[in-house]
C-alpha cells in the first residue's frame, strides 16, 4: 500500500507541478477542469446515482464550466460564483455536519446536486484566478490546507484525545485540529516577517487588512478546511464507501484530495476581492 501511494504521489506531482509552475494559464486551467469533472463524477457516486448518470452529472458540470467562462477569468468576475459556494459552505456545511440529515435522499439530494455543480465550478474560478496572481499565491492557498492537515495529523498522533467528530470522522480529535491551526499561523507569521515568495495569501490579507484580521481569516480558513473534510466523510459514510473512487491507487479519489478545498477557495479568494 506505502509503495503504491508512493508512487501515484510521484505521478501526481510529475503532472500537476511543471503545470503549475510553468504553464500558461490556460493549460493550467484545463488540467484543473479535468480533475473537477472527475470529482463530479465522484460527487454523483455519493449521492447514490448509479449506471451512467455520474457519468451524465460530470458531462453536465464540464458543460456548467464551460458556459460559467463567459463570467471572464478573475476575482471580481467570478465573484457571484464565489458567493454562492461560500453561503453553501457557511450555512448548509455546519447544518449538516451537526444535524445529520440523510444527504442522498430527496430534498437534500436534488440540493446536492445543484450544490456540487456550484462548488466544483467555483473551485476551478478559485484555482484560475489565484494562479492569474502568481504561481506563489495558488501556492500559498493551498498551502493553507496542507498545512492544516498535515499538522492536525500530526498533532492528532501525538496529543489526540477528544475525538471531533465521532459519528463522521473518529479519527479526527480536537486537539489534531488546534495543532493543524497553529501549523499555519506559525508559518504565516515566518511569511509576514521575511517578506518571502510574494505575492501570498498572507502579504496580500496583511496589505488590505493588517495582521490581526489576516489571522482572523487563516483561522476562519482553517476551520473551514476541517467543515469540507468532515461534509465528504460524511458523504461517504451514508454511501457506504471508504473512498470517493479508485481514481487516484492509495490514495483514494478526486474528491478525498480536494475536500478542504472546495470550502478554503471560494472564501480566501472572496476575502481578497
Amino acid at each position: 500500500m506505502l509503495k503504491t501511494r508512493v508512487i501515484t504521489a510521484v505521478v501526481l506531482l510529475a503532472v500537476l507541478l511543471p503545470v503549475t509552475l510553468f504553464a500558461p494559464v490556460a493549460g493550467f486551467g484545463a488540467l484543473i477542469a479535468i480533475v473537477l469533472v472527475f470529482g463530479a463524477w465522484e460527487w454523483a457516486r455519493l449521492l447514490k446515482f448509479t449506471g451512467l448518470a455520474p457519468v451524465g452529472y460530470a458531462v453536465l458540470a464540464a458543460l456548467a464550466l464551460a458556459a460559467s467562462t463567459r463570467l471572464g477569468i478573475g476575482v471580481r468576475a467570478a465573484r457571484p460564483l464565489f458567493e454562492a459556494a461560500a453561503v453553501f459552505w457557511v450555512l448548509a456545511g455546519p447544518f449538516v455536519l451537526v444535524r445529520k440529515p440523510t444527504l442522498a435522499h430527496g430534498a437534500w439530494r436534488l440540493f446536492l446536486i445543484i450544490a456540487g455543480l456550484v462548488s466544483l465550478v467555483a473551485c476551478w474560478h478559485a484555482l484560475v484566478a489565484a494562479r492569474v496572481l502568481g504561481v506563489s499565491f495558488v501556492l500559498s492557498v493551498l498551502l493553507v490546507v496542507w498545512l492544516a492537515d498535515i499538522g492536525a495529523y500530526f498533532a492528532g498522533k501525538a496529543f489526540g484525545k477528544h475525538k471531533l467528530a465521532p459519528a463522521i470522522s473518529p479519527g479526527k480529535t480536537w486537539e489534531g485540529a488546534v495543532g493543524g491551526w497553529l501549523a499555519v499561523l506559525v508559518v504565516a507569521l515566518i511569511v509576514m516577517a521575511s517578506h518571502a515568495f510574494e505575492p501570498t495569501l498572507v502579504s496580500t490579507l496583511v496589505q488590505r487588512i493588517g495582521v490581526v484580521r489576516a489571522l482572523l481569516v487563516l483561522t476562519v480558513l482553517v476551520a473551514f478546511s476541517i467543515v469540507g473534510d468532515l461534509f465528504e466523510s460524511m458523504l461517504k459514510r451514508q454511501a457506504g464507501v471508504k473512498d470517493s473512487s479508485a481514481l487516484l491507487p492509495g490514495h483514494g479519489g478526486v474528491l478525498d484530495r480536494i475536500d478542504a478545498l472546495l470550502p478554503v477557495l471560494p472564501l480566501a479568494m472572496l476575502v481578497i476581492g
